[in-house]
């Protein structure tokens, strides 16, 4: 019912939402912003607009239930279905808070007195919806109908939609309806009665105060955790908290990016939190002439951004007003007044300057210790810097300045060691002369997408990141006036020739993409660790002598040959290489690596790989996704620890030489006939679908692996009793899995494997009643604790028999036995089996009943018996003994009629679409969880039945 409320709400908002949904969230800043100060005589800009109507929302609350107090089942029964008048905003939350009105003590003039006196009571002073508050006496009082001014906000400014407002707080407020309708006195933190008000035996405040036992210390540090919006509303919960969120430690930062702000009320934050060192006003507006108002507050500033709408020469002249000003950025603005447009920035003590994205026609920058600037992407036809210490210059994307602009500049300022000129397509070699002249400790240059330089003739000898992207000019000549930067660590580029020499002795980093003539690359450097050729379509041949070399990115080469493994095996050139990337190299079809360094090898995507030999006994990573067409493996010896081959469907021959792998997957190798696996800590083989694994391939891998204690071996269908009987090698075998085989003889099992703890025979359809016997007859596999023989053609007196006599086992699954016709656990006596003498209870003296029973206590906990077609009944009586049994699951038991159940400890019952069920008996004092169909009229019954239940689940039937 309340979500129904929550959607009444929305939809009572109707017509105009679309329009006022801005609005709203504007004036819902204002008022947190507002609530930051304590203040209560903030303005808004006046507006004309009609009353409100999303304001209201209209509530049918039940009859008060005290168990479902606070939950929608509350607001469900209330009132027998009688509407309640319209509750408005200041309704939910006018008698929650306790705020004062306007002419009241603010946060500003508060007693000190009686802020210590609140500050030592530590519980939020909460009214309930209908009751009178002391705060407006004489106002009509009628539940959920009266007004409340908590805020003197006049109702042209209360434009708020349930839809903005915290679900939090709707939920909290509906919480709080009283049972009797709301005639409960107030209380304080001591249960004392509040202004007299005498208790009319309604509930006590103590069931719906909110205990706030913090110290202010720890108060502090919990809001140091909060941004500015979160501390708003914290400060309207109590005098504690709105003292607390005011503190000037959480407002030397003030972010107010997009939201709407009065002038006065900006000022007034300035005047109040003049420590502010950060101040962010992006899109905010009118942001020039808040800030020229709050100048003289704001002397402390060190970080100002600005963005979005006009700002003119006298912002730019007012901060010289915040002396300690170090960073500037503006985005996205129009820079200048009138027609000039000419903006100035004239500061000693800026250090960084951003001007990002904006419109203007010339720019100016007279900034003594600037160090950084950057004019990326903002379309102004002059510059003229005056930057003496500038170390950083971004041009990026400025298209509109011309050669000589960016020569002037550049050459302007000595001390430059980076600078970004990518996309200014006008830049010439003449230009990258000059600057190489004028900025001898020029490091990182980045000209991408500049057609017009070929780099001839140019040098910059302290040049150590150079970045050529899309550069049409370059080739291999240019290669030779690159190499002069005996620096050099990067080179980033796209080529244009079809052969790459490169020497140098000093380059560490080299990326060259998507350069559709490049055949042959040559690469000598010492110092060289990464070398990246992507997307190299017609790359043949690659040469390599870098014996610092690292990483190699070959992606999406298709033309590369095999030959390409003798590069990068031992003796190729790279003997510290580590990581070797080739995915989607098509043309590979033979890979065979030999290297001692290797760690990380990627061959994802080579789809016309057939052979794959690794002699690498570092290697840690390998990846073959999408490497379906291979055919034969060989991973001798490798250093991996875990390996994961069921991607490969066409794989028939593996060989694995690995001493340190624990876990290795072969799921869907299901032509896989020969297996060679050598690995003394291997812990866990999946060979599921190995269709065409035979006997001899288990018995080398059970005596090279003795370590194994999970083995799964479901839909292998060629393993027979030799392989099964060549597991008594695995000392540690725990869990076993054979579903979907054609066994019938489980007697190697039990012969080899006794210490199994987890058995599946899942559809094992040649299995009958006596492949069984074992178990219950002769005790075989006595630490077993779960078996699984869904849709297995067992029979019922096996089944029964195992229930009754295994009574270790703790989960027994029957999933889709179509044999199970009834479930019938009767007396736990199993005379009735032919078991060995070693389980025959003494004759010597008599034994009662009881003694019989607590001995022979069963451990079973979870039954299932799920799409059992052809059950019909299911008991289990109290003599059955089952003082474990938690959880039975008969979904799907479409013929089942009877359930019979008297377990003590039972806490969870899966009865779904037992349509056929006719008698339910039920002596389960725990059963917290049942699942049923049910008639609505039977949930009482049930409820008297099964006192415990907590949780129903139910198709409903008529």
């Amino acid at each position: 019912m309340a979500d129904g409320g929550r959607k009444k709400g929305v939809e009572g908002a109707g017509a105009g939402a679309g329009d006022e949904d801005e609005r709203n969230e504007e004036v819902r800043e204002e008022l947190e912003l507002g609530l930051s100060l304590g203040r209560r005589g903030w303005h808004l800009p006046p507006r004309q607009e009609p009353a409100p109507r999303s304001l209201n929302w209209t509530v049918v609350l039940p009859e008060w239930n005290p168990d479902a107090a606070g939950s929608s089942r509350a607001a469900e029964s209330a009132s027998g279905g009688q509407p309640i008048p319209s509750l408005g905003f200041r309704d939910m939350l006018g008698d929650i808070l306790d705020v004062p009105r306007a002419g009241e003590v603010g946060w500003d003039n508060m007693d000190e007195e009686d802020e210590d006196r609140d500050l030592q009571n530590k519980r939020l002073r909460v009214r309930r919806f209908g009751e009178e508050s002391p705060q407006h006496y004489g106002a009509s009082a009628a539940p959920f109908g009266f007004e409340s001014p908590f805020l003197s906000i006049s109702d042209e400014h209360v434009h708020f939609k349930l839809s903005h407002f915290p679900e939090h707080e709707l939920e909290f407020g509906l919480s709080l309806f009283p049972n009797d309708g709301g005639g409960e006195s107030p209380r304080d933190a001591n249960n004392e009665q509040i202004d007299g008000a005498e208790n009319s035996g309604g509930r006590n405040s103590e069931d719906v105060g909110i205990k706030m036992d913090f110290s202010d210390d720890l108060l502090h540090l919990i809001f140091s955790f909060l941004g500015q919006k979160d501390l708003c509303r914290a400060g309207v919960a109590c005098k504690q908290w709105r003292s607390a969120s005011v503190h000037a430690d959480f407002w030397k930062c003030l972010k107010f990016e997009n939201p709407r702000i009065s002038l006065q009320n900006f000022v007034d934050i300035c005047r109040r939190y003049q420590n502010v060192t950060e101040l962010n006003l992006h899109g905010v507006i009118n942001a020039e002439m808040l800030v020229l108002e709050a100048i003289m507050f704001l002397r402390h500033l060190k970080v100002l951004t600005m963005g979005k709408g006009q700002l003119g020469e006298a912002f730019f002249q007012a901060l010289a007003e915040c002396p300690v000003l170090t960073t500037l950025t503006v985005t996205d603005a129009a820079l200048g007044s009138g027609i000039q447009q000419e903006a100035t920035v004239n500061h000693d003590g800026l250090r960084e300057l951003q001007i990002l994205k904006c419109r203007a026609l010339r720019i100016s920058v007279r900034c003594s210790q600037l160090q950084i600037l950057s004019l990326r992407r903002t379309s102004m036809a002059h510059v003229s810097l005056n930057c003496p210490q500038l170390l950083e210059l971004d041009f990026q994307s400025c298209h509109k300045l011309s050669d000589n602009a960016i020569r002037v500049a550049a050459t302007a300022c000595s001390l430059l060691a980076k600078l970004d000129m990518s996309s200014c397509s006008c830049v010439t070699d003449e230009t990258l002369r000059e600057i190489s002249g004028s900025c001898p400790n020029l490091s990182v240059l980045d000209a991408s997408n500049c057609s017009n330089i070929s780099f001839e003739s140019v040098k910059l000898p302290m040049l150590i990141d150079l970045r050529l992207l899309s550069c049409e000019g370059i080739t291999s000549a240019s290669m030779a006036a690159i190499a002069n930067s005996r620096l050099l660590e990067v080179v980033i580029q796209f080529l244009w020739f079809a052969d790459l020499n490169l020497r140098s002795p000093v380059l560490s980093y080299i990326k060259v993409s998507r350069c559709s003539a490049l055949h042959r690359v040559s690469v000598t450097s010492a110092a060289l660790e990464k070398l990246v050729l992507q997307k190299q379509e017609s790359l043949s041949s690659l040469t390599l002598q870098c014996h610092n070399l690292i990483d190699v990115d070959l992606s999406d080469c298709e033309s590369l040959t095999n030959a390409i493994c003798e590069v990068f095996s031992d003796g190729g050139g790279c003997p510290m290489l580590r990581s070797l990337i080739l995915d989607n190299c098509e043309s590979l079809s033979i890979v065979e690596l030999n290297s001692s360094s290797l760690a990380s090898l990627s061959l994802a995507g080579c789809r016309s790989m057939t052979f794959l030999t690794l002699s690498c006994p570092n290697l840690q990573n390998v990846n073959l996704d999408g490497c379906d067409h291979l055919q034969s493996a060989a991973f001798c010896p490798v250093g991996l620890e875990a390996l994961n081959l069921g991607i490969c469907p066409k794989l028939s021959i593996l060989r694995i030489e690995a001493p340190n792998m624990s876990i290795l997957e072969l799921k869907g190798c299901g032509v896989l006939s020969e297996a060679f696996i050598n690995c003394p800590l291997l812990t866990a083989l999946d060979a599921s679908f190995c269709r065409q694994l035979v006997d001899d391939s288990l018995s080398r891998m059970a005596e090279a692996c003795p370590l194994i204690e999970h083995l799964i071996l479901s839909s292998c269908l060629s393993i027979g009793i030799d392989g099964l009987s060549s597991l008594h090698c695995l000392h540690k075998l725990t869990l076993l899995d054979l579903s979907y085989t054609f066994l019938i003889n489980l007697k190697p099992v039990f012969d080899s494997c006794p210490q199994l703890k987890v058995l599946k025979l899942s559809a094992c359809k040649y299995l009958s009643d006596s492949s069984l016997d074992a178990l219950y007859r002769e005790g075989a596999l006595p630490l077993l604790v779960e078996l699984d023989l869904s849709y297995s053609s067992i029979g019922q007196t096996a089944i029964e028999d195992l229930l009754v006599c295994c009574t270790n086992l703790v989960n027994v699954n029957l999933n889709g036995c179509t044999n199970l016709q009834e479930l019938v656990c009767g007396s736990d006596d199993c005379s009735s089996v032919d078991m060995p003498v070693d389980f025959s209870l003494p004759n010597s003296a008599p034994v009662k009943n009881e003694e019989i029973s607590e001995r022979s206590g069963r451990l079973l906990e979870v039954l299932n018996c799920t799409g059992c077609p052809n059950i019909k009944k299911v008991a289990i009586p109290s003599m059955a003994n089952f003082l474990h049994l938690s959880k039975i699951n008969l979904n799907l038991s479409t013929n089942l009629k009877e359930v019979d159940l008297m377990c003590s400890n039972l806490y969870s019952l899966n009865l779904s679409n037992c349509s056929s069920l006719e008698v339910l008996k039920l002596d389960c004092p725990r059963l917290t969880n049942l699942q049923l169909q049910i008639n609505a009229l039977d949930f009482s019954r049930l409820r008297v039945v099964c006192p415990s239940l907590k949780r129903i689940q139910s198709s409903l039937i008529s």
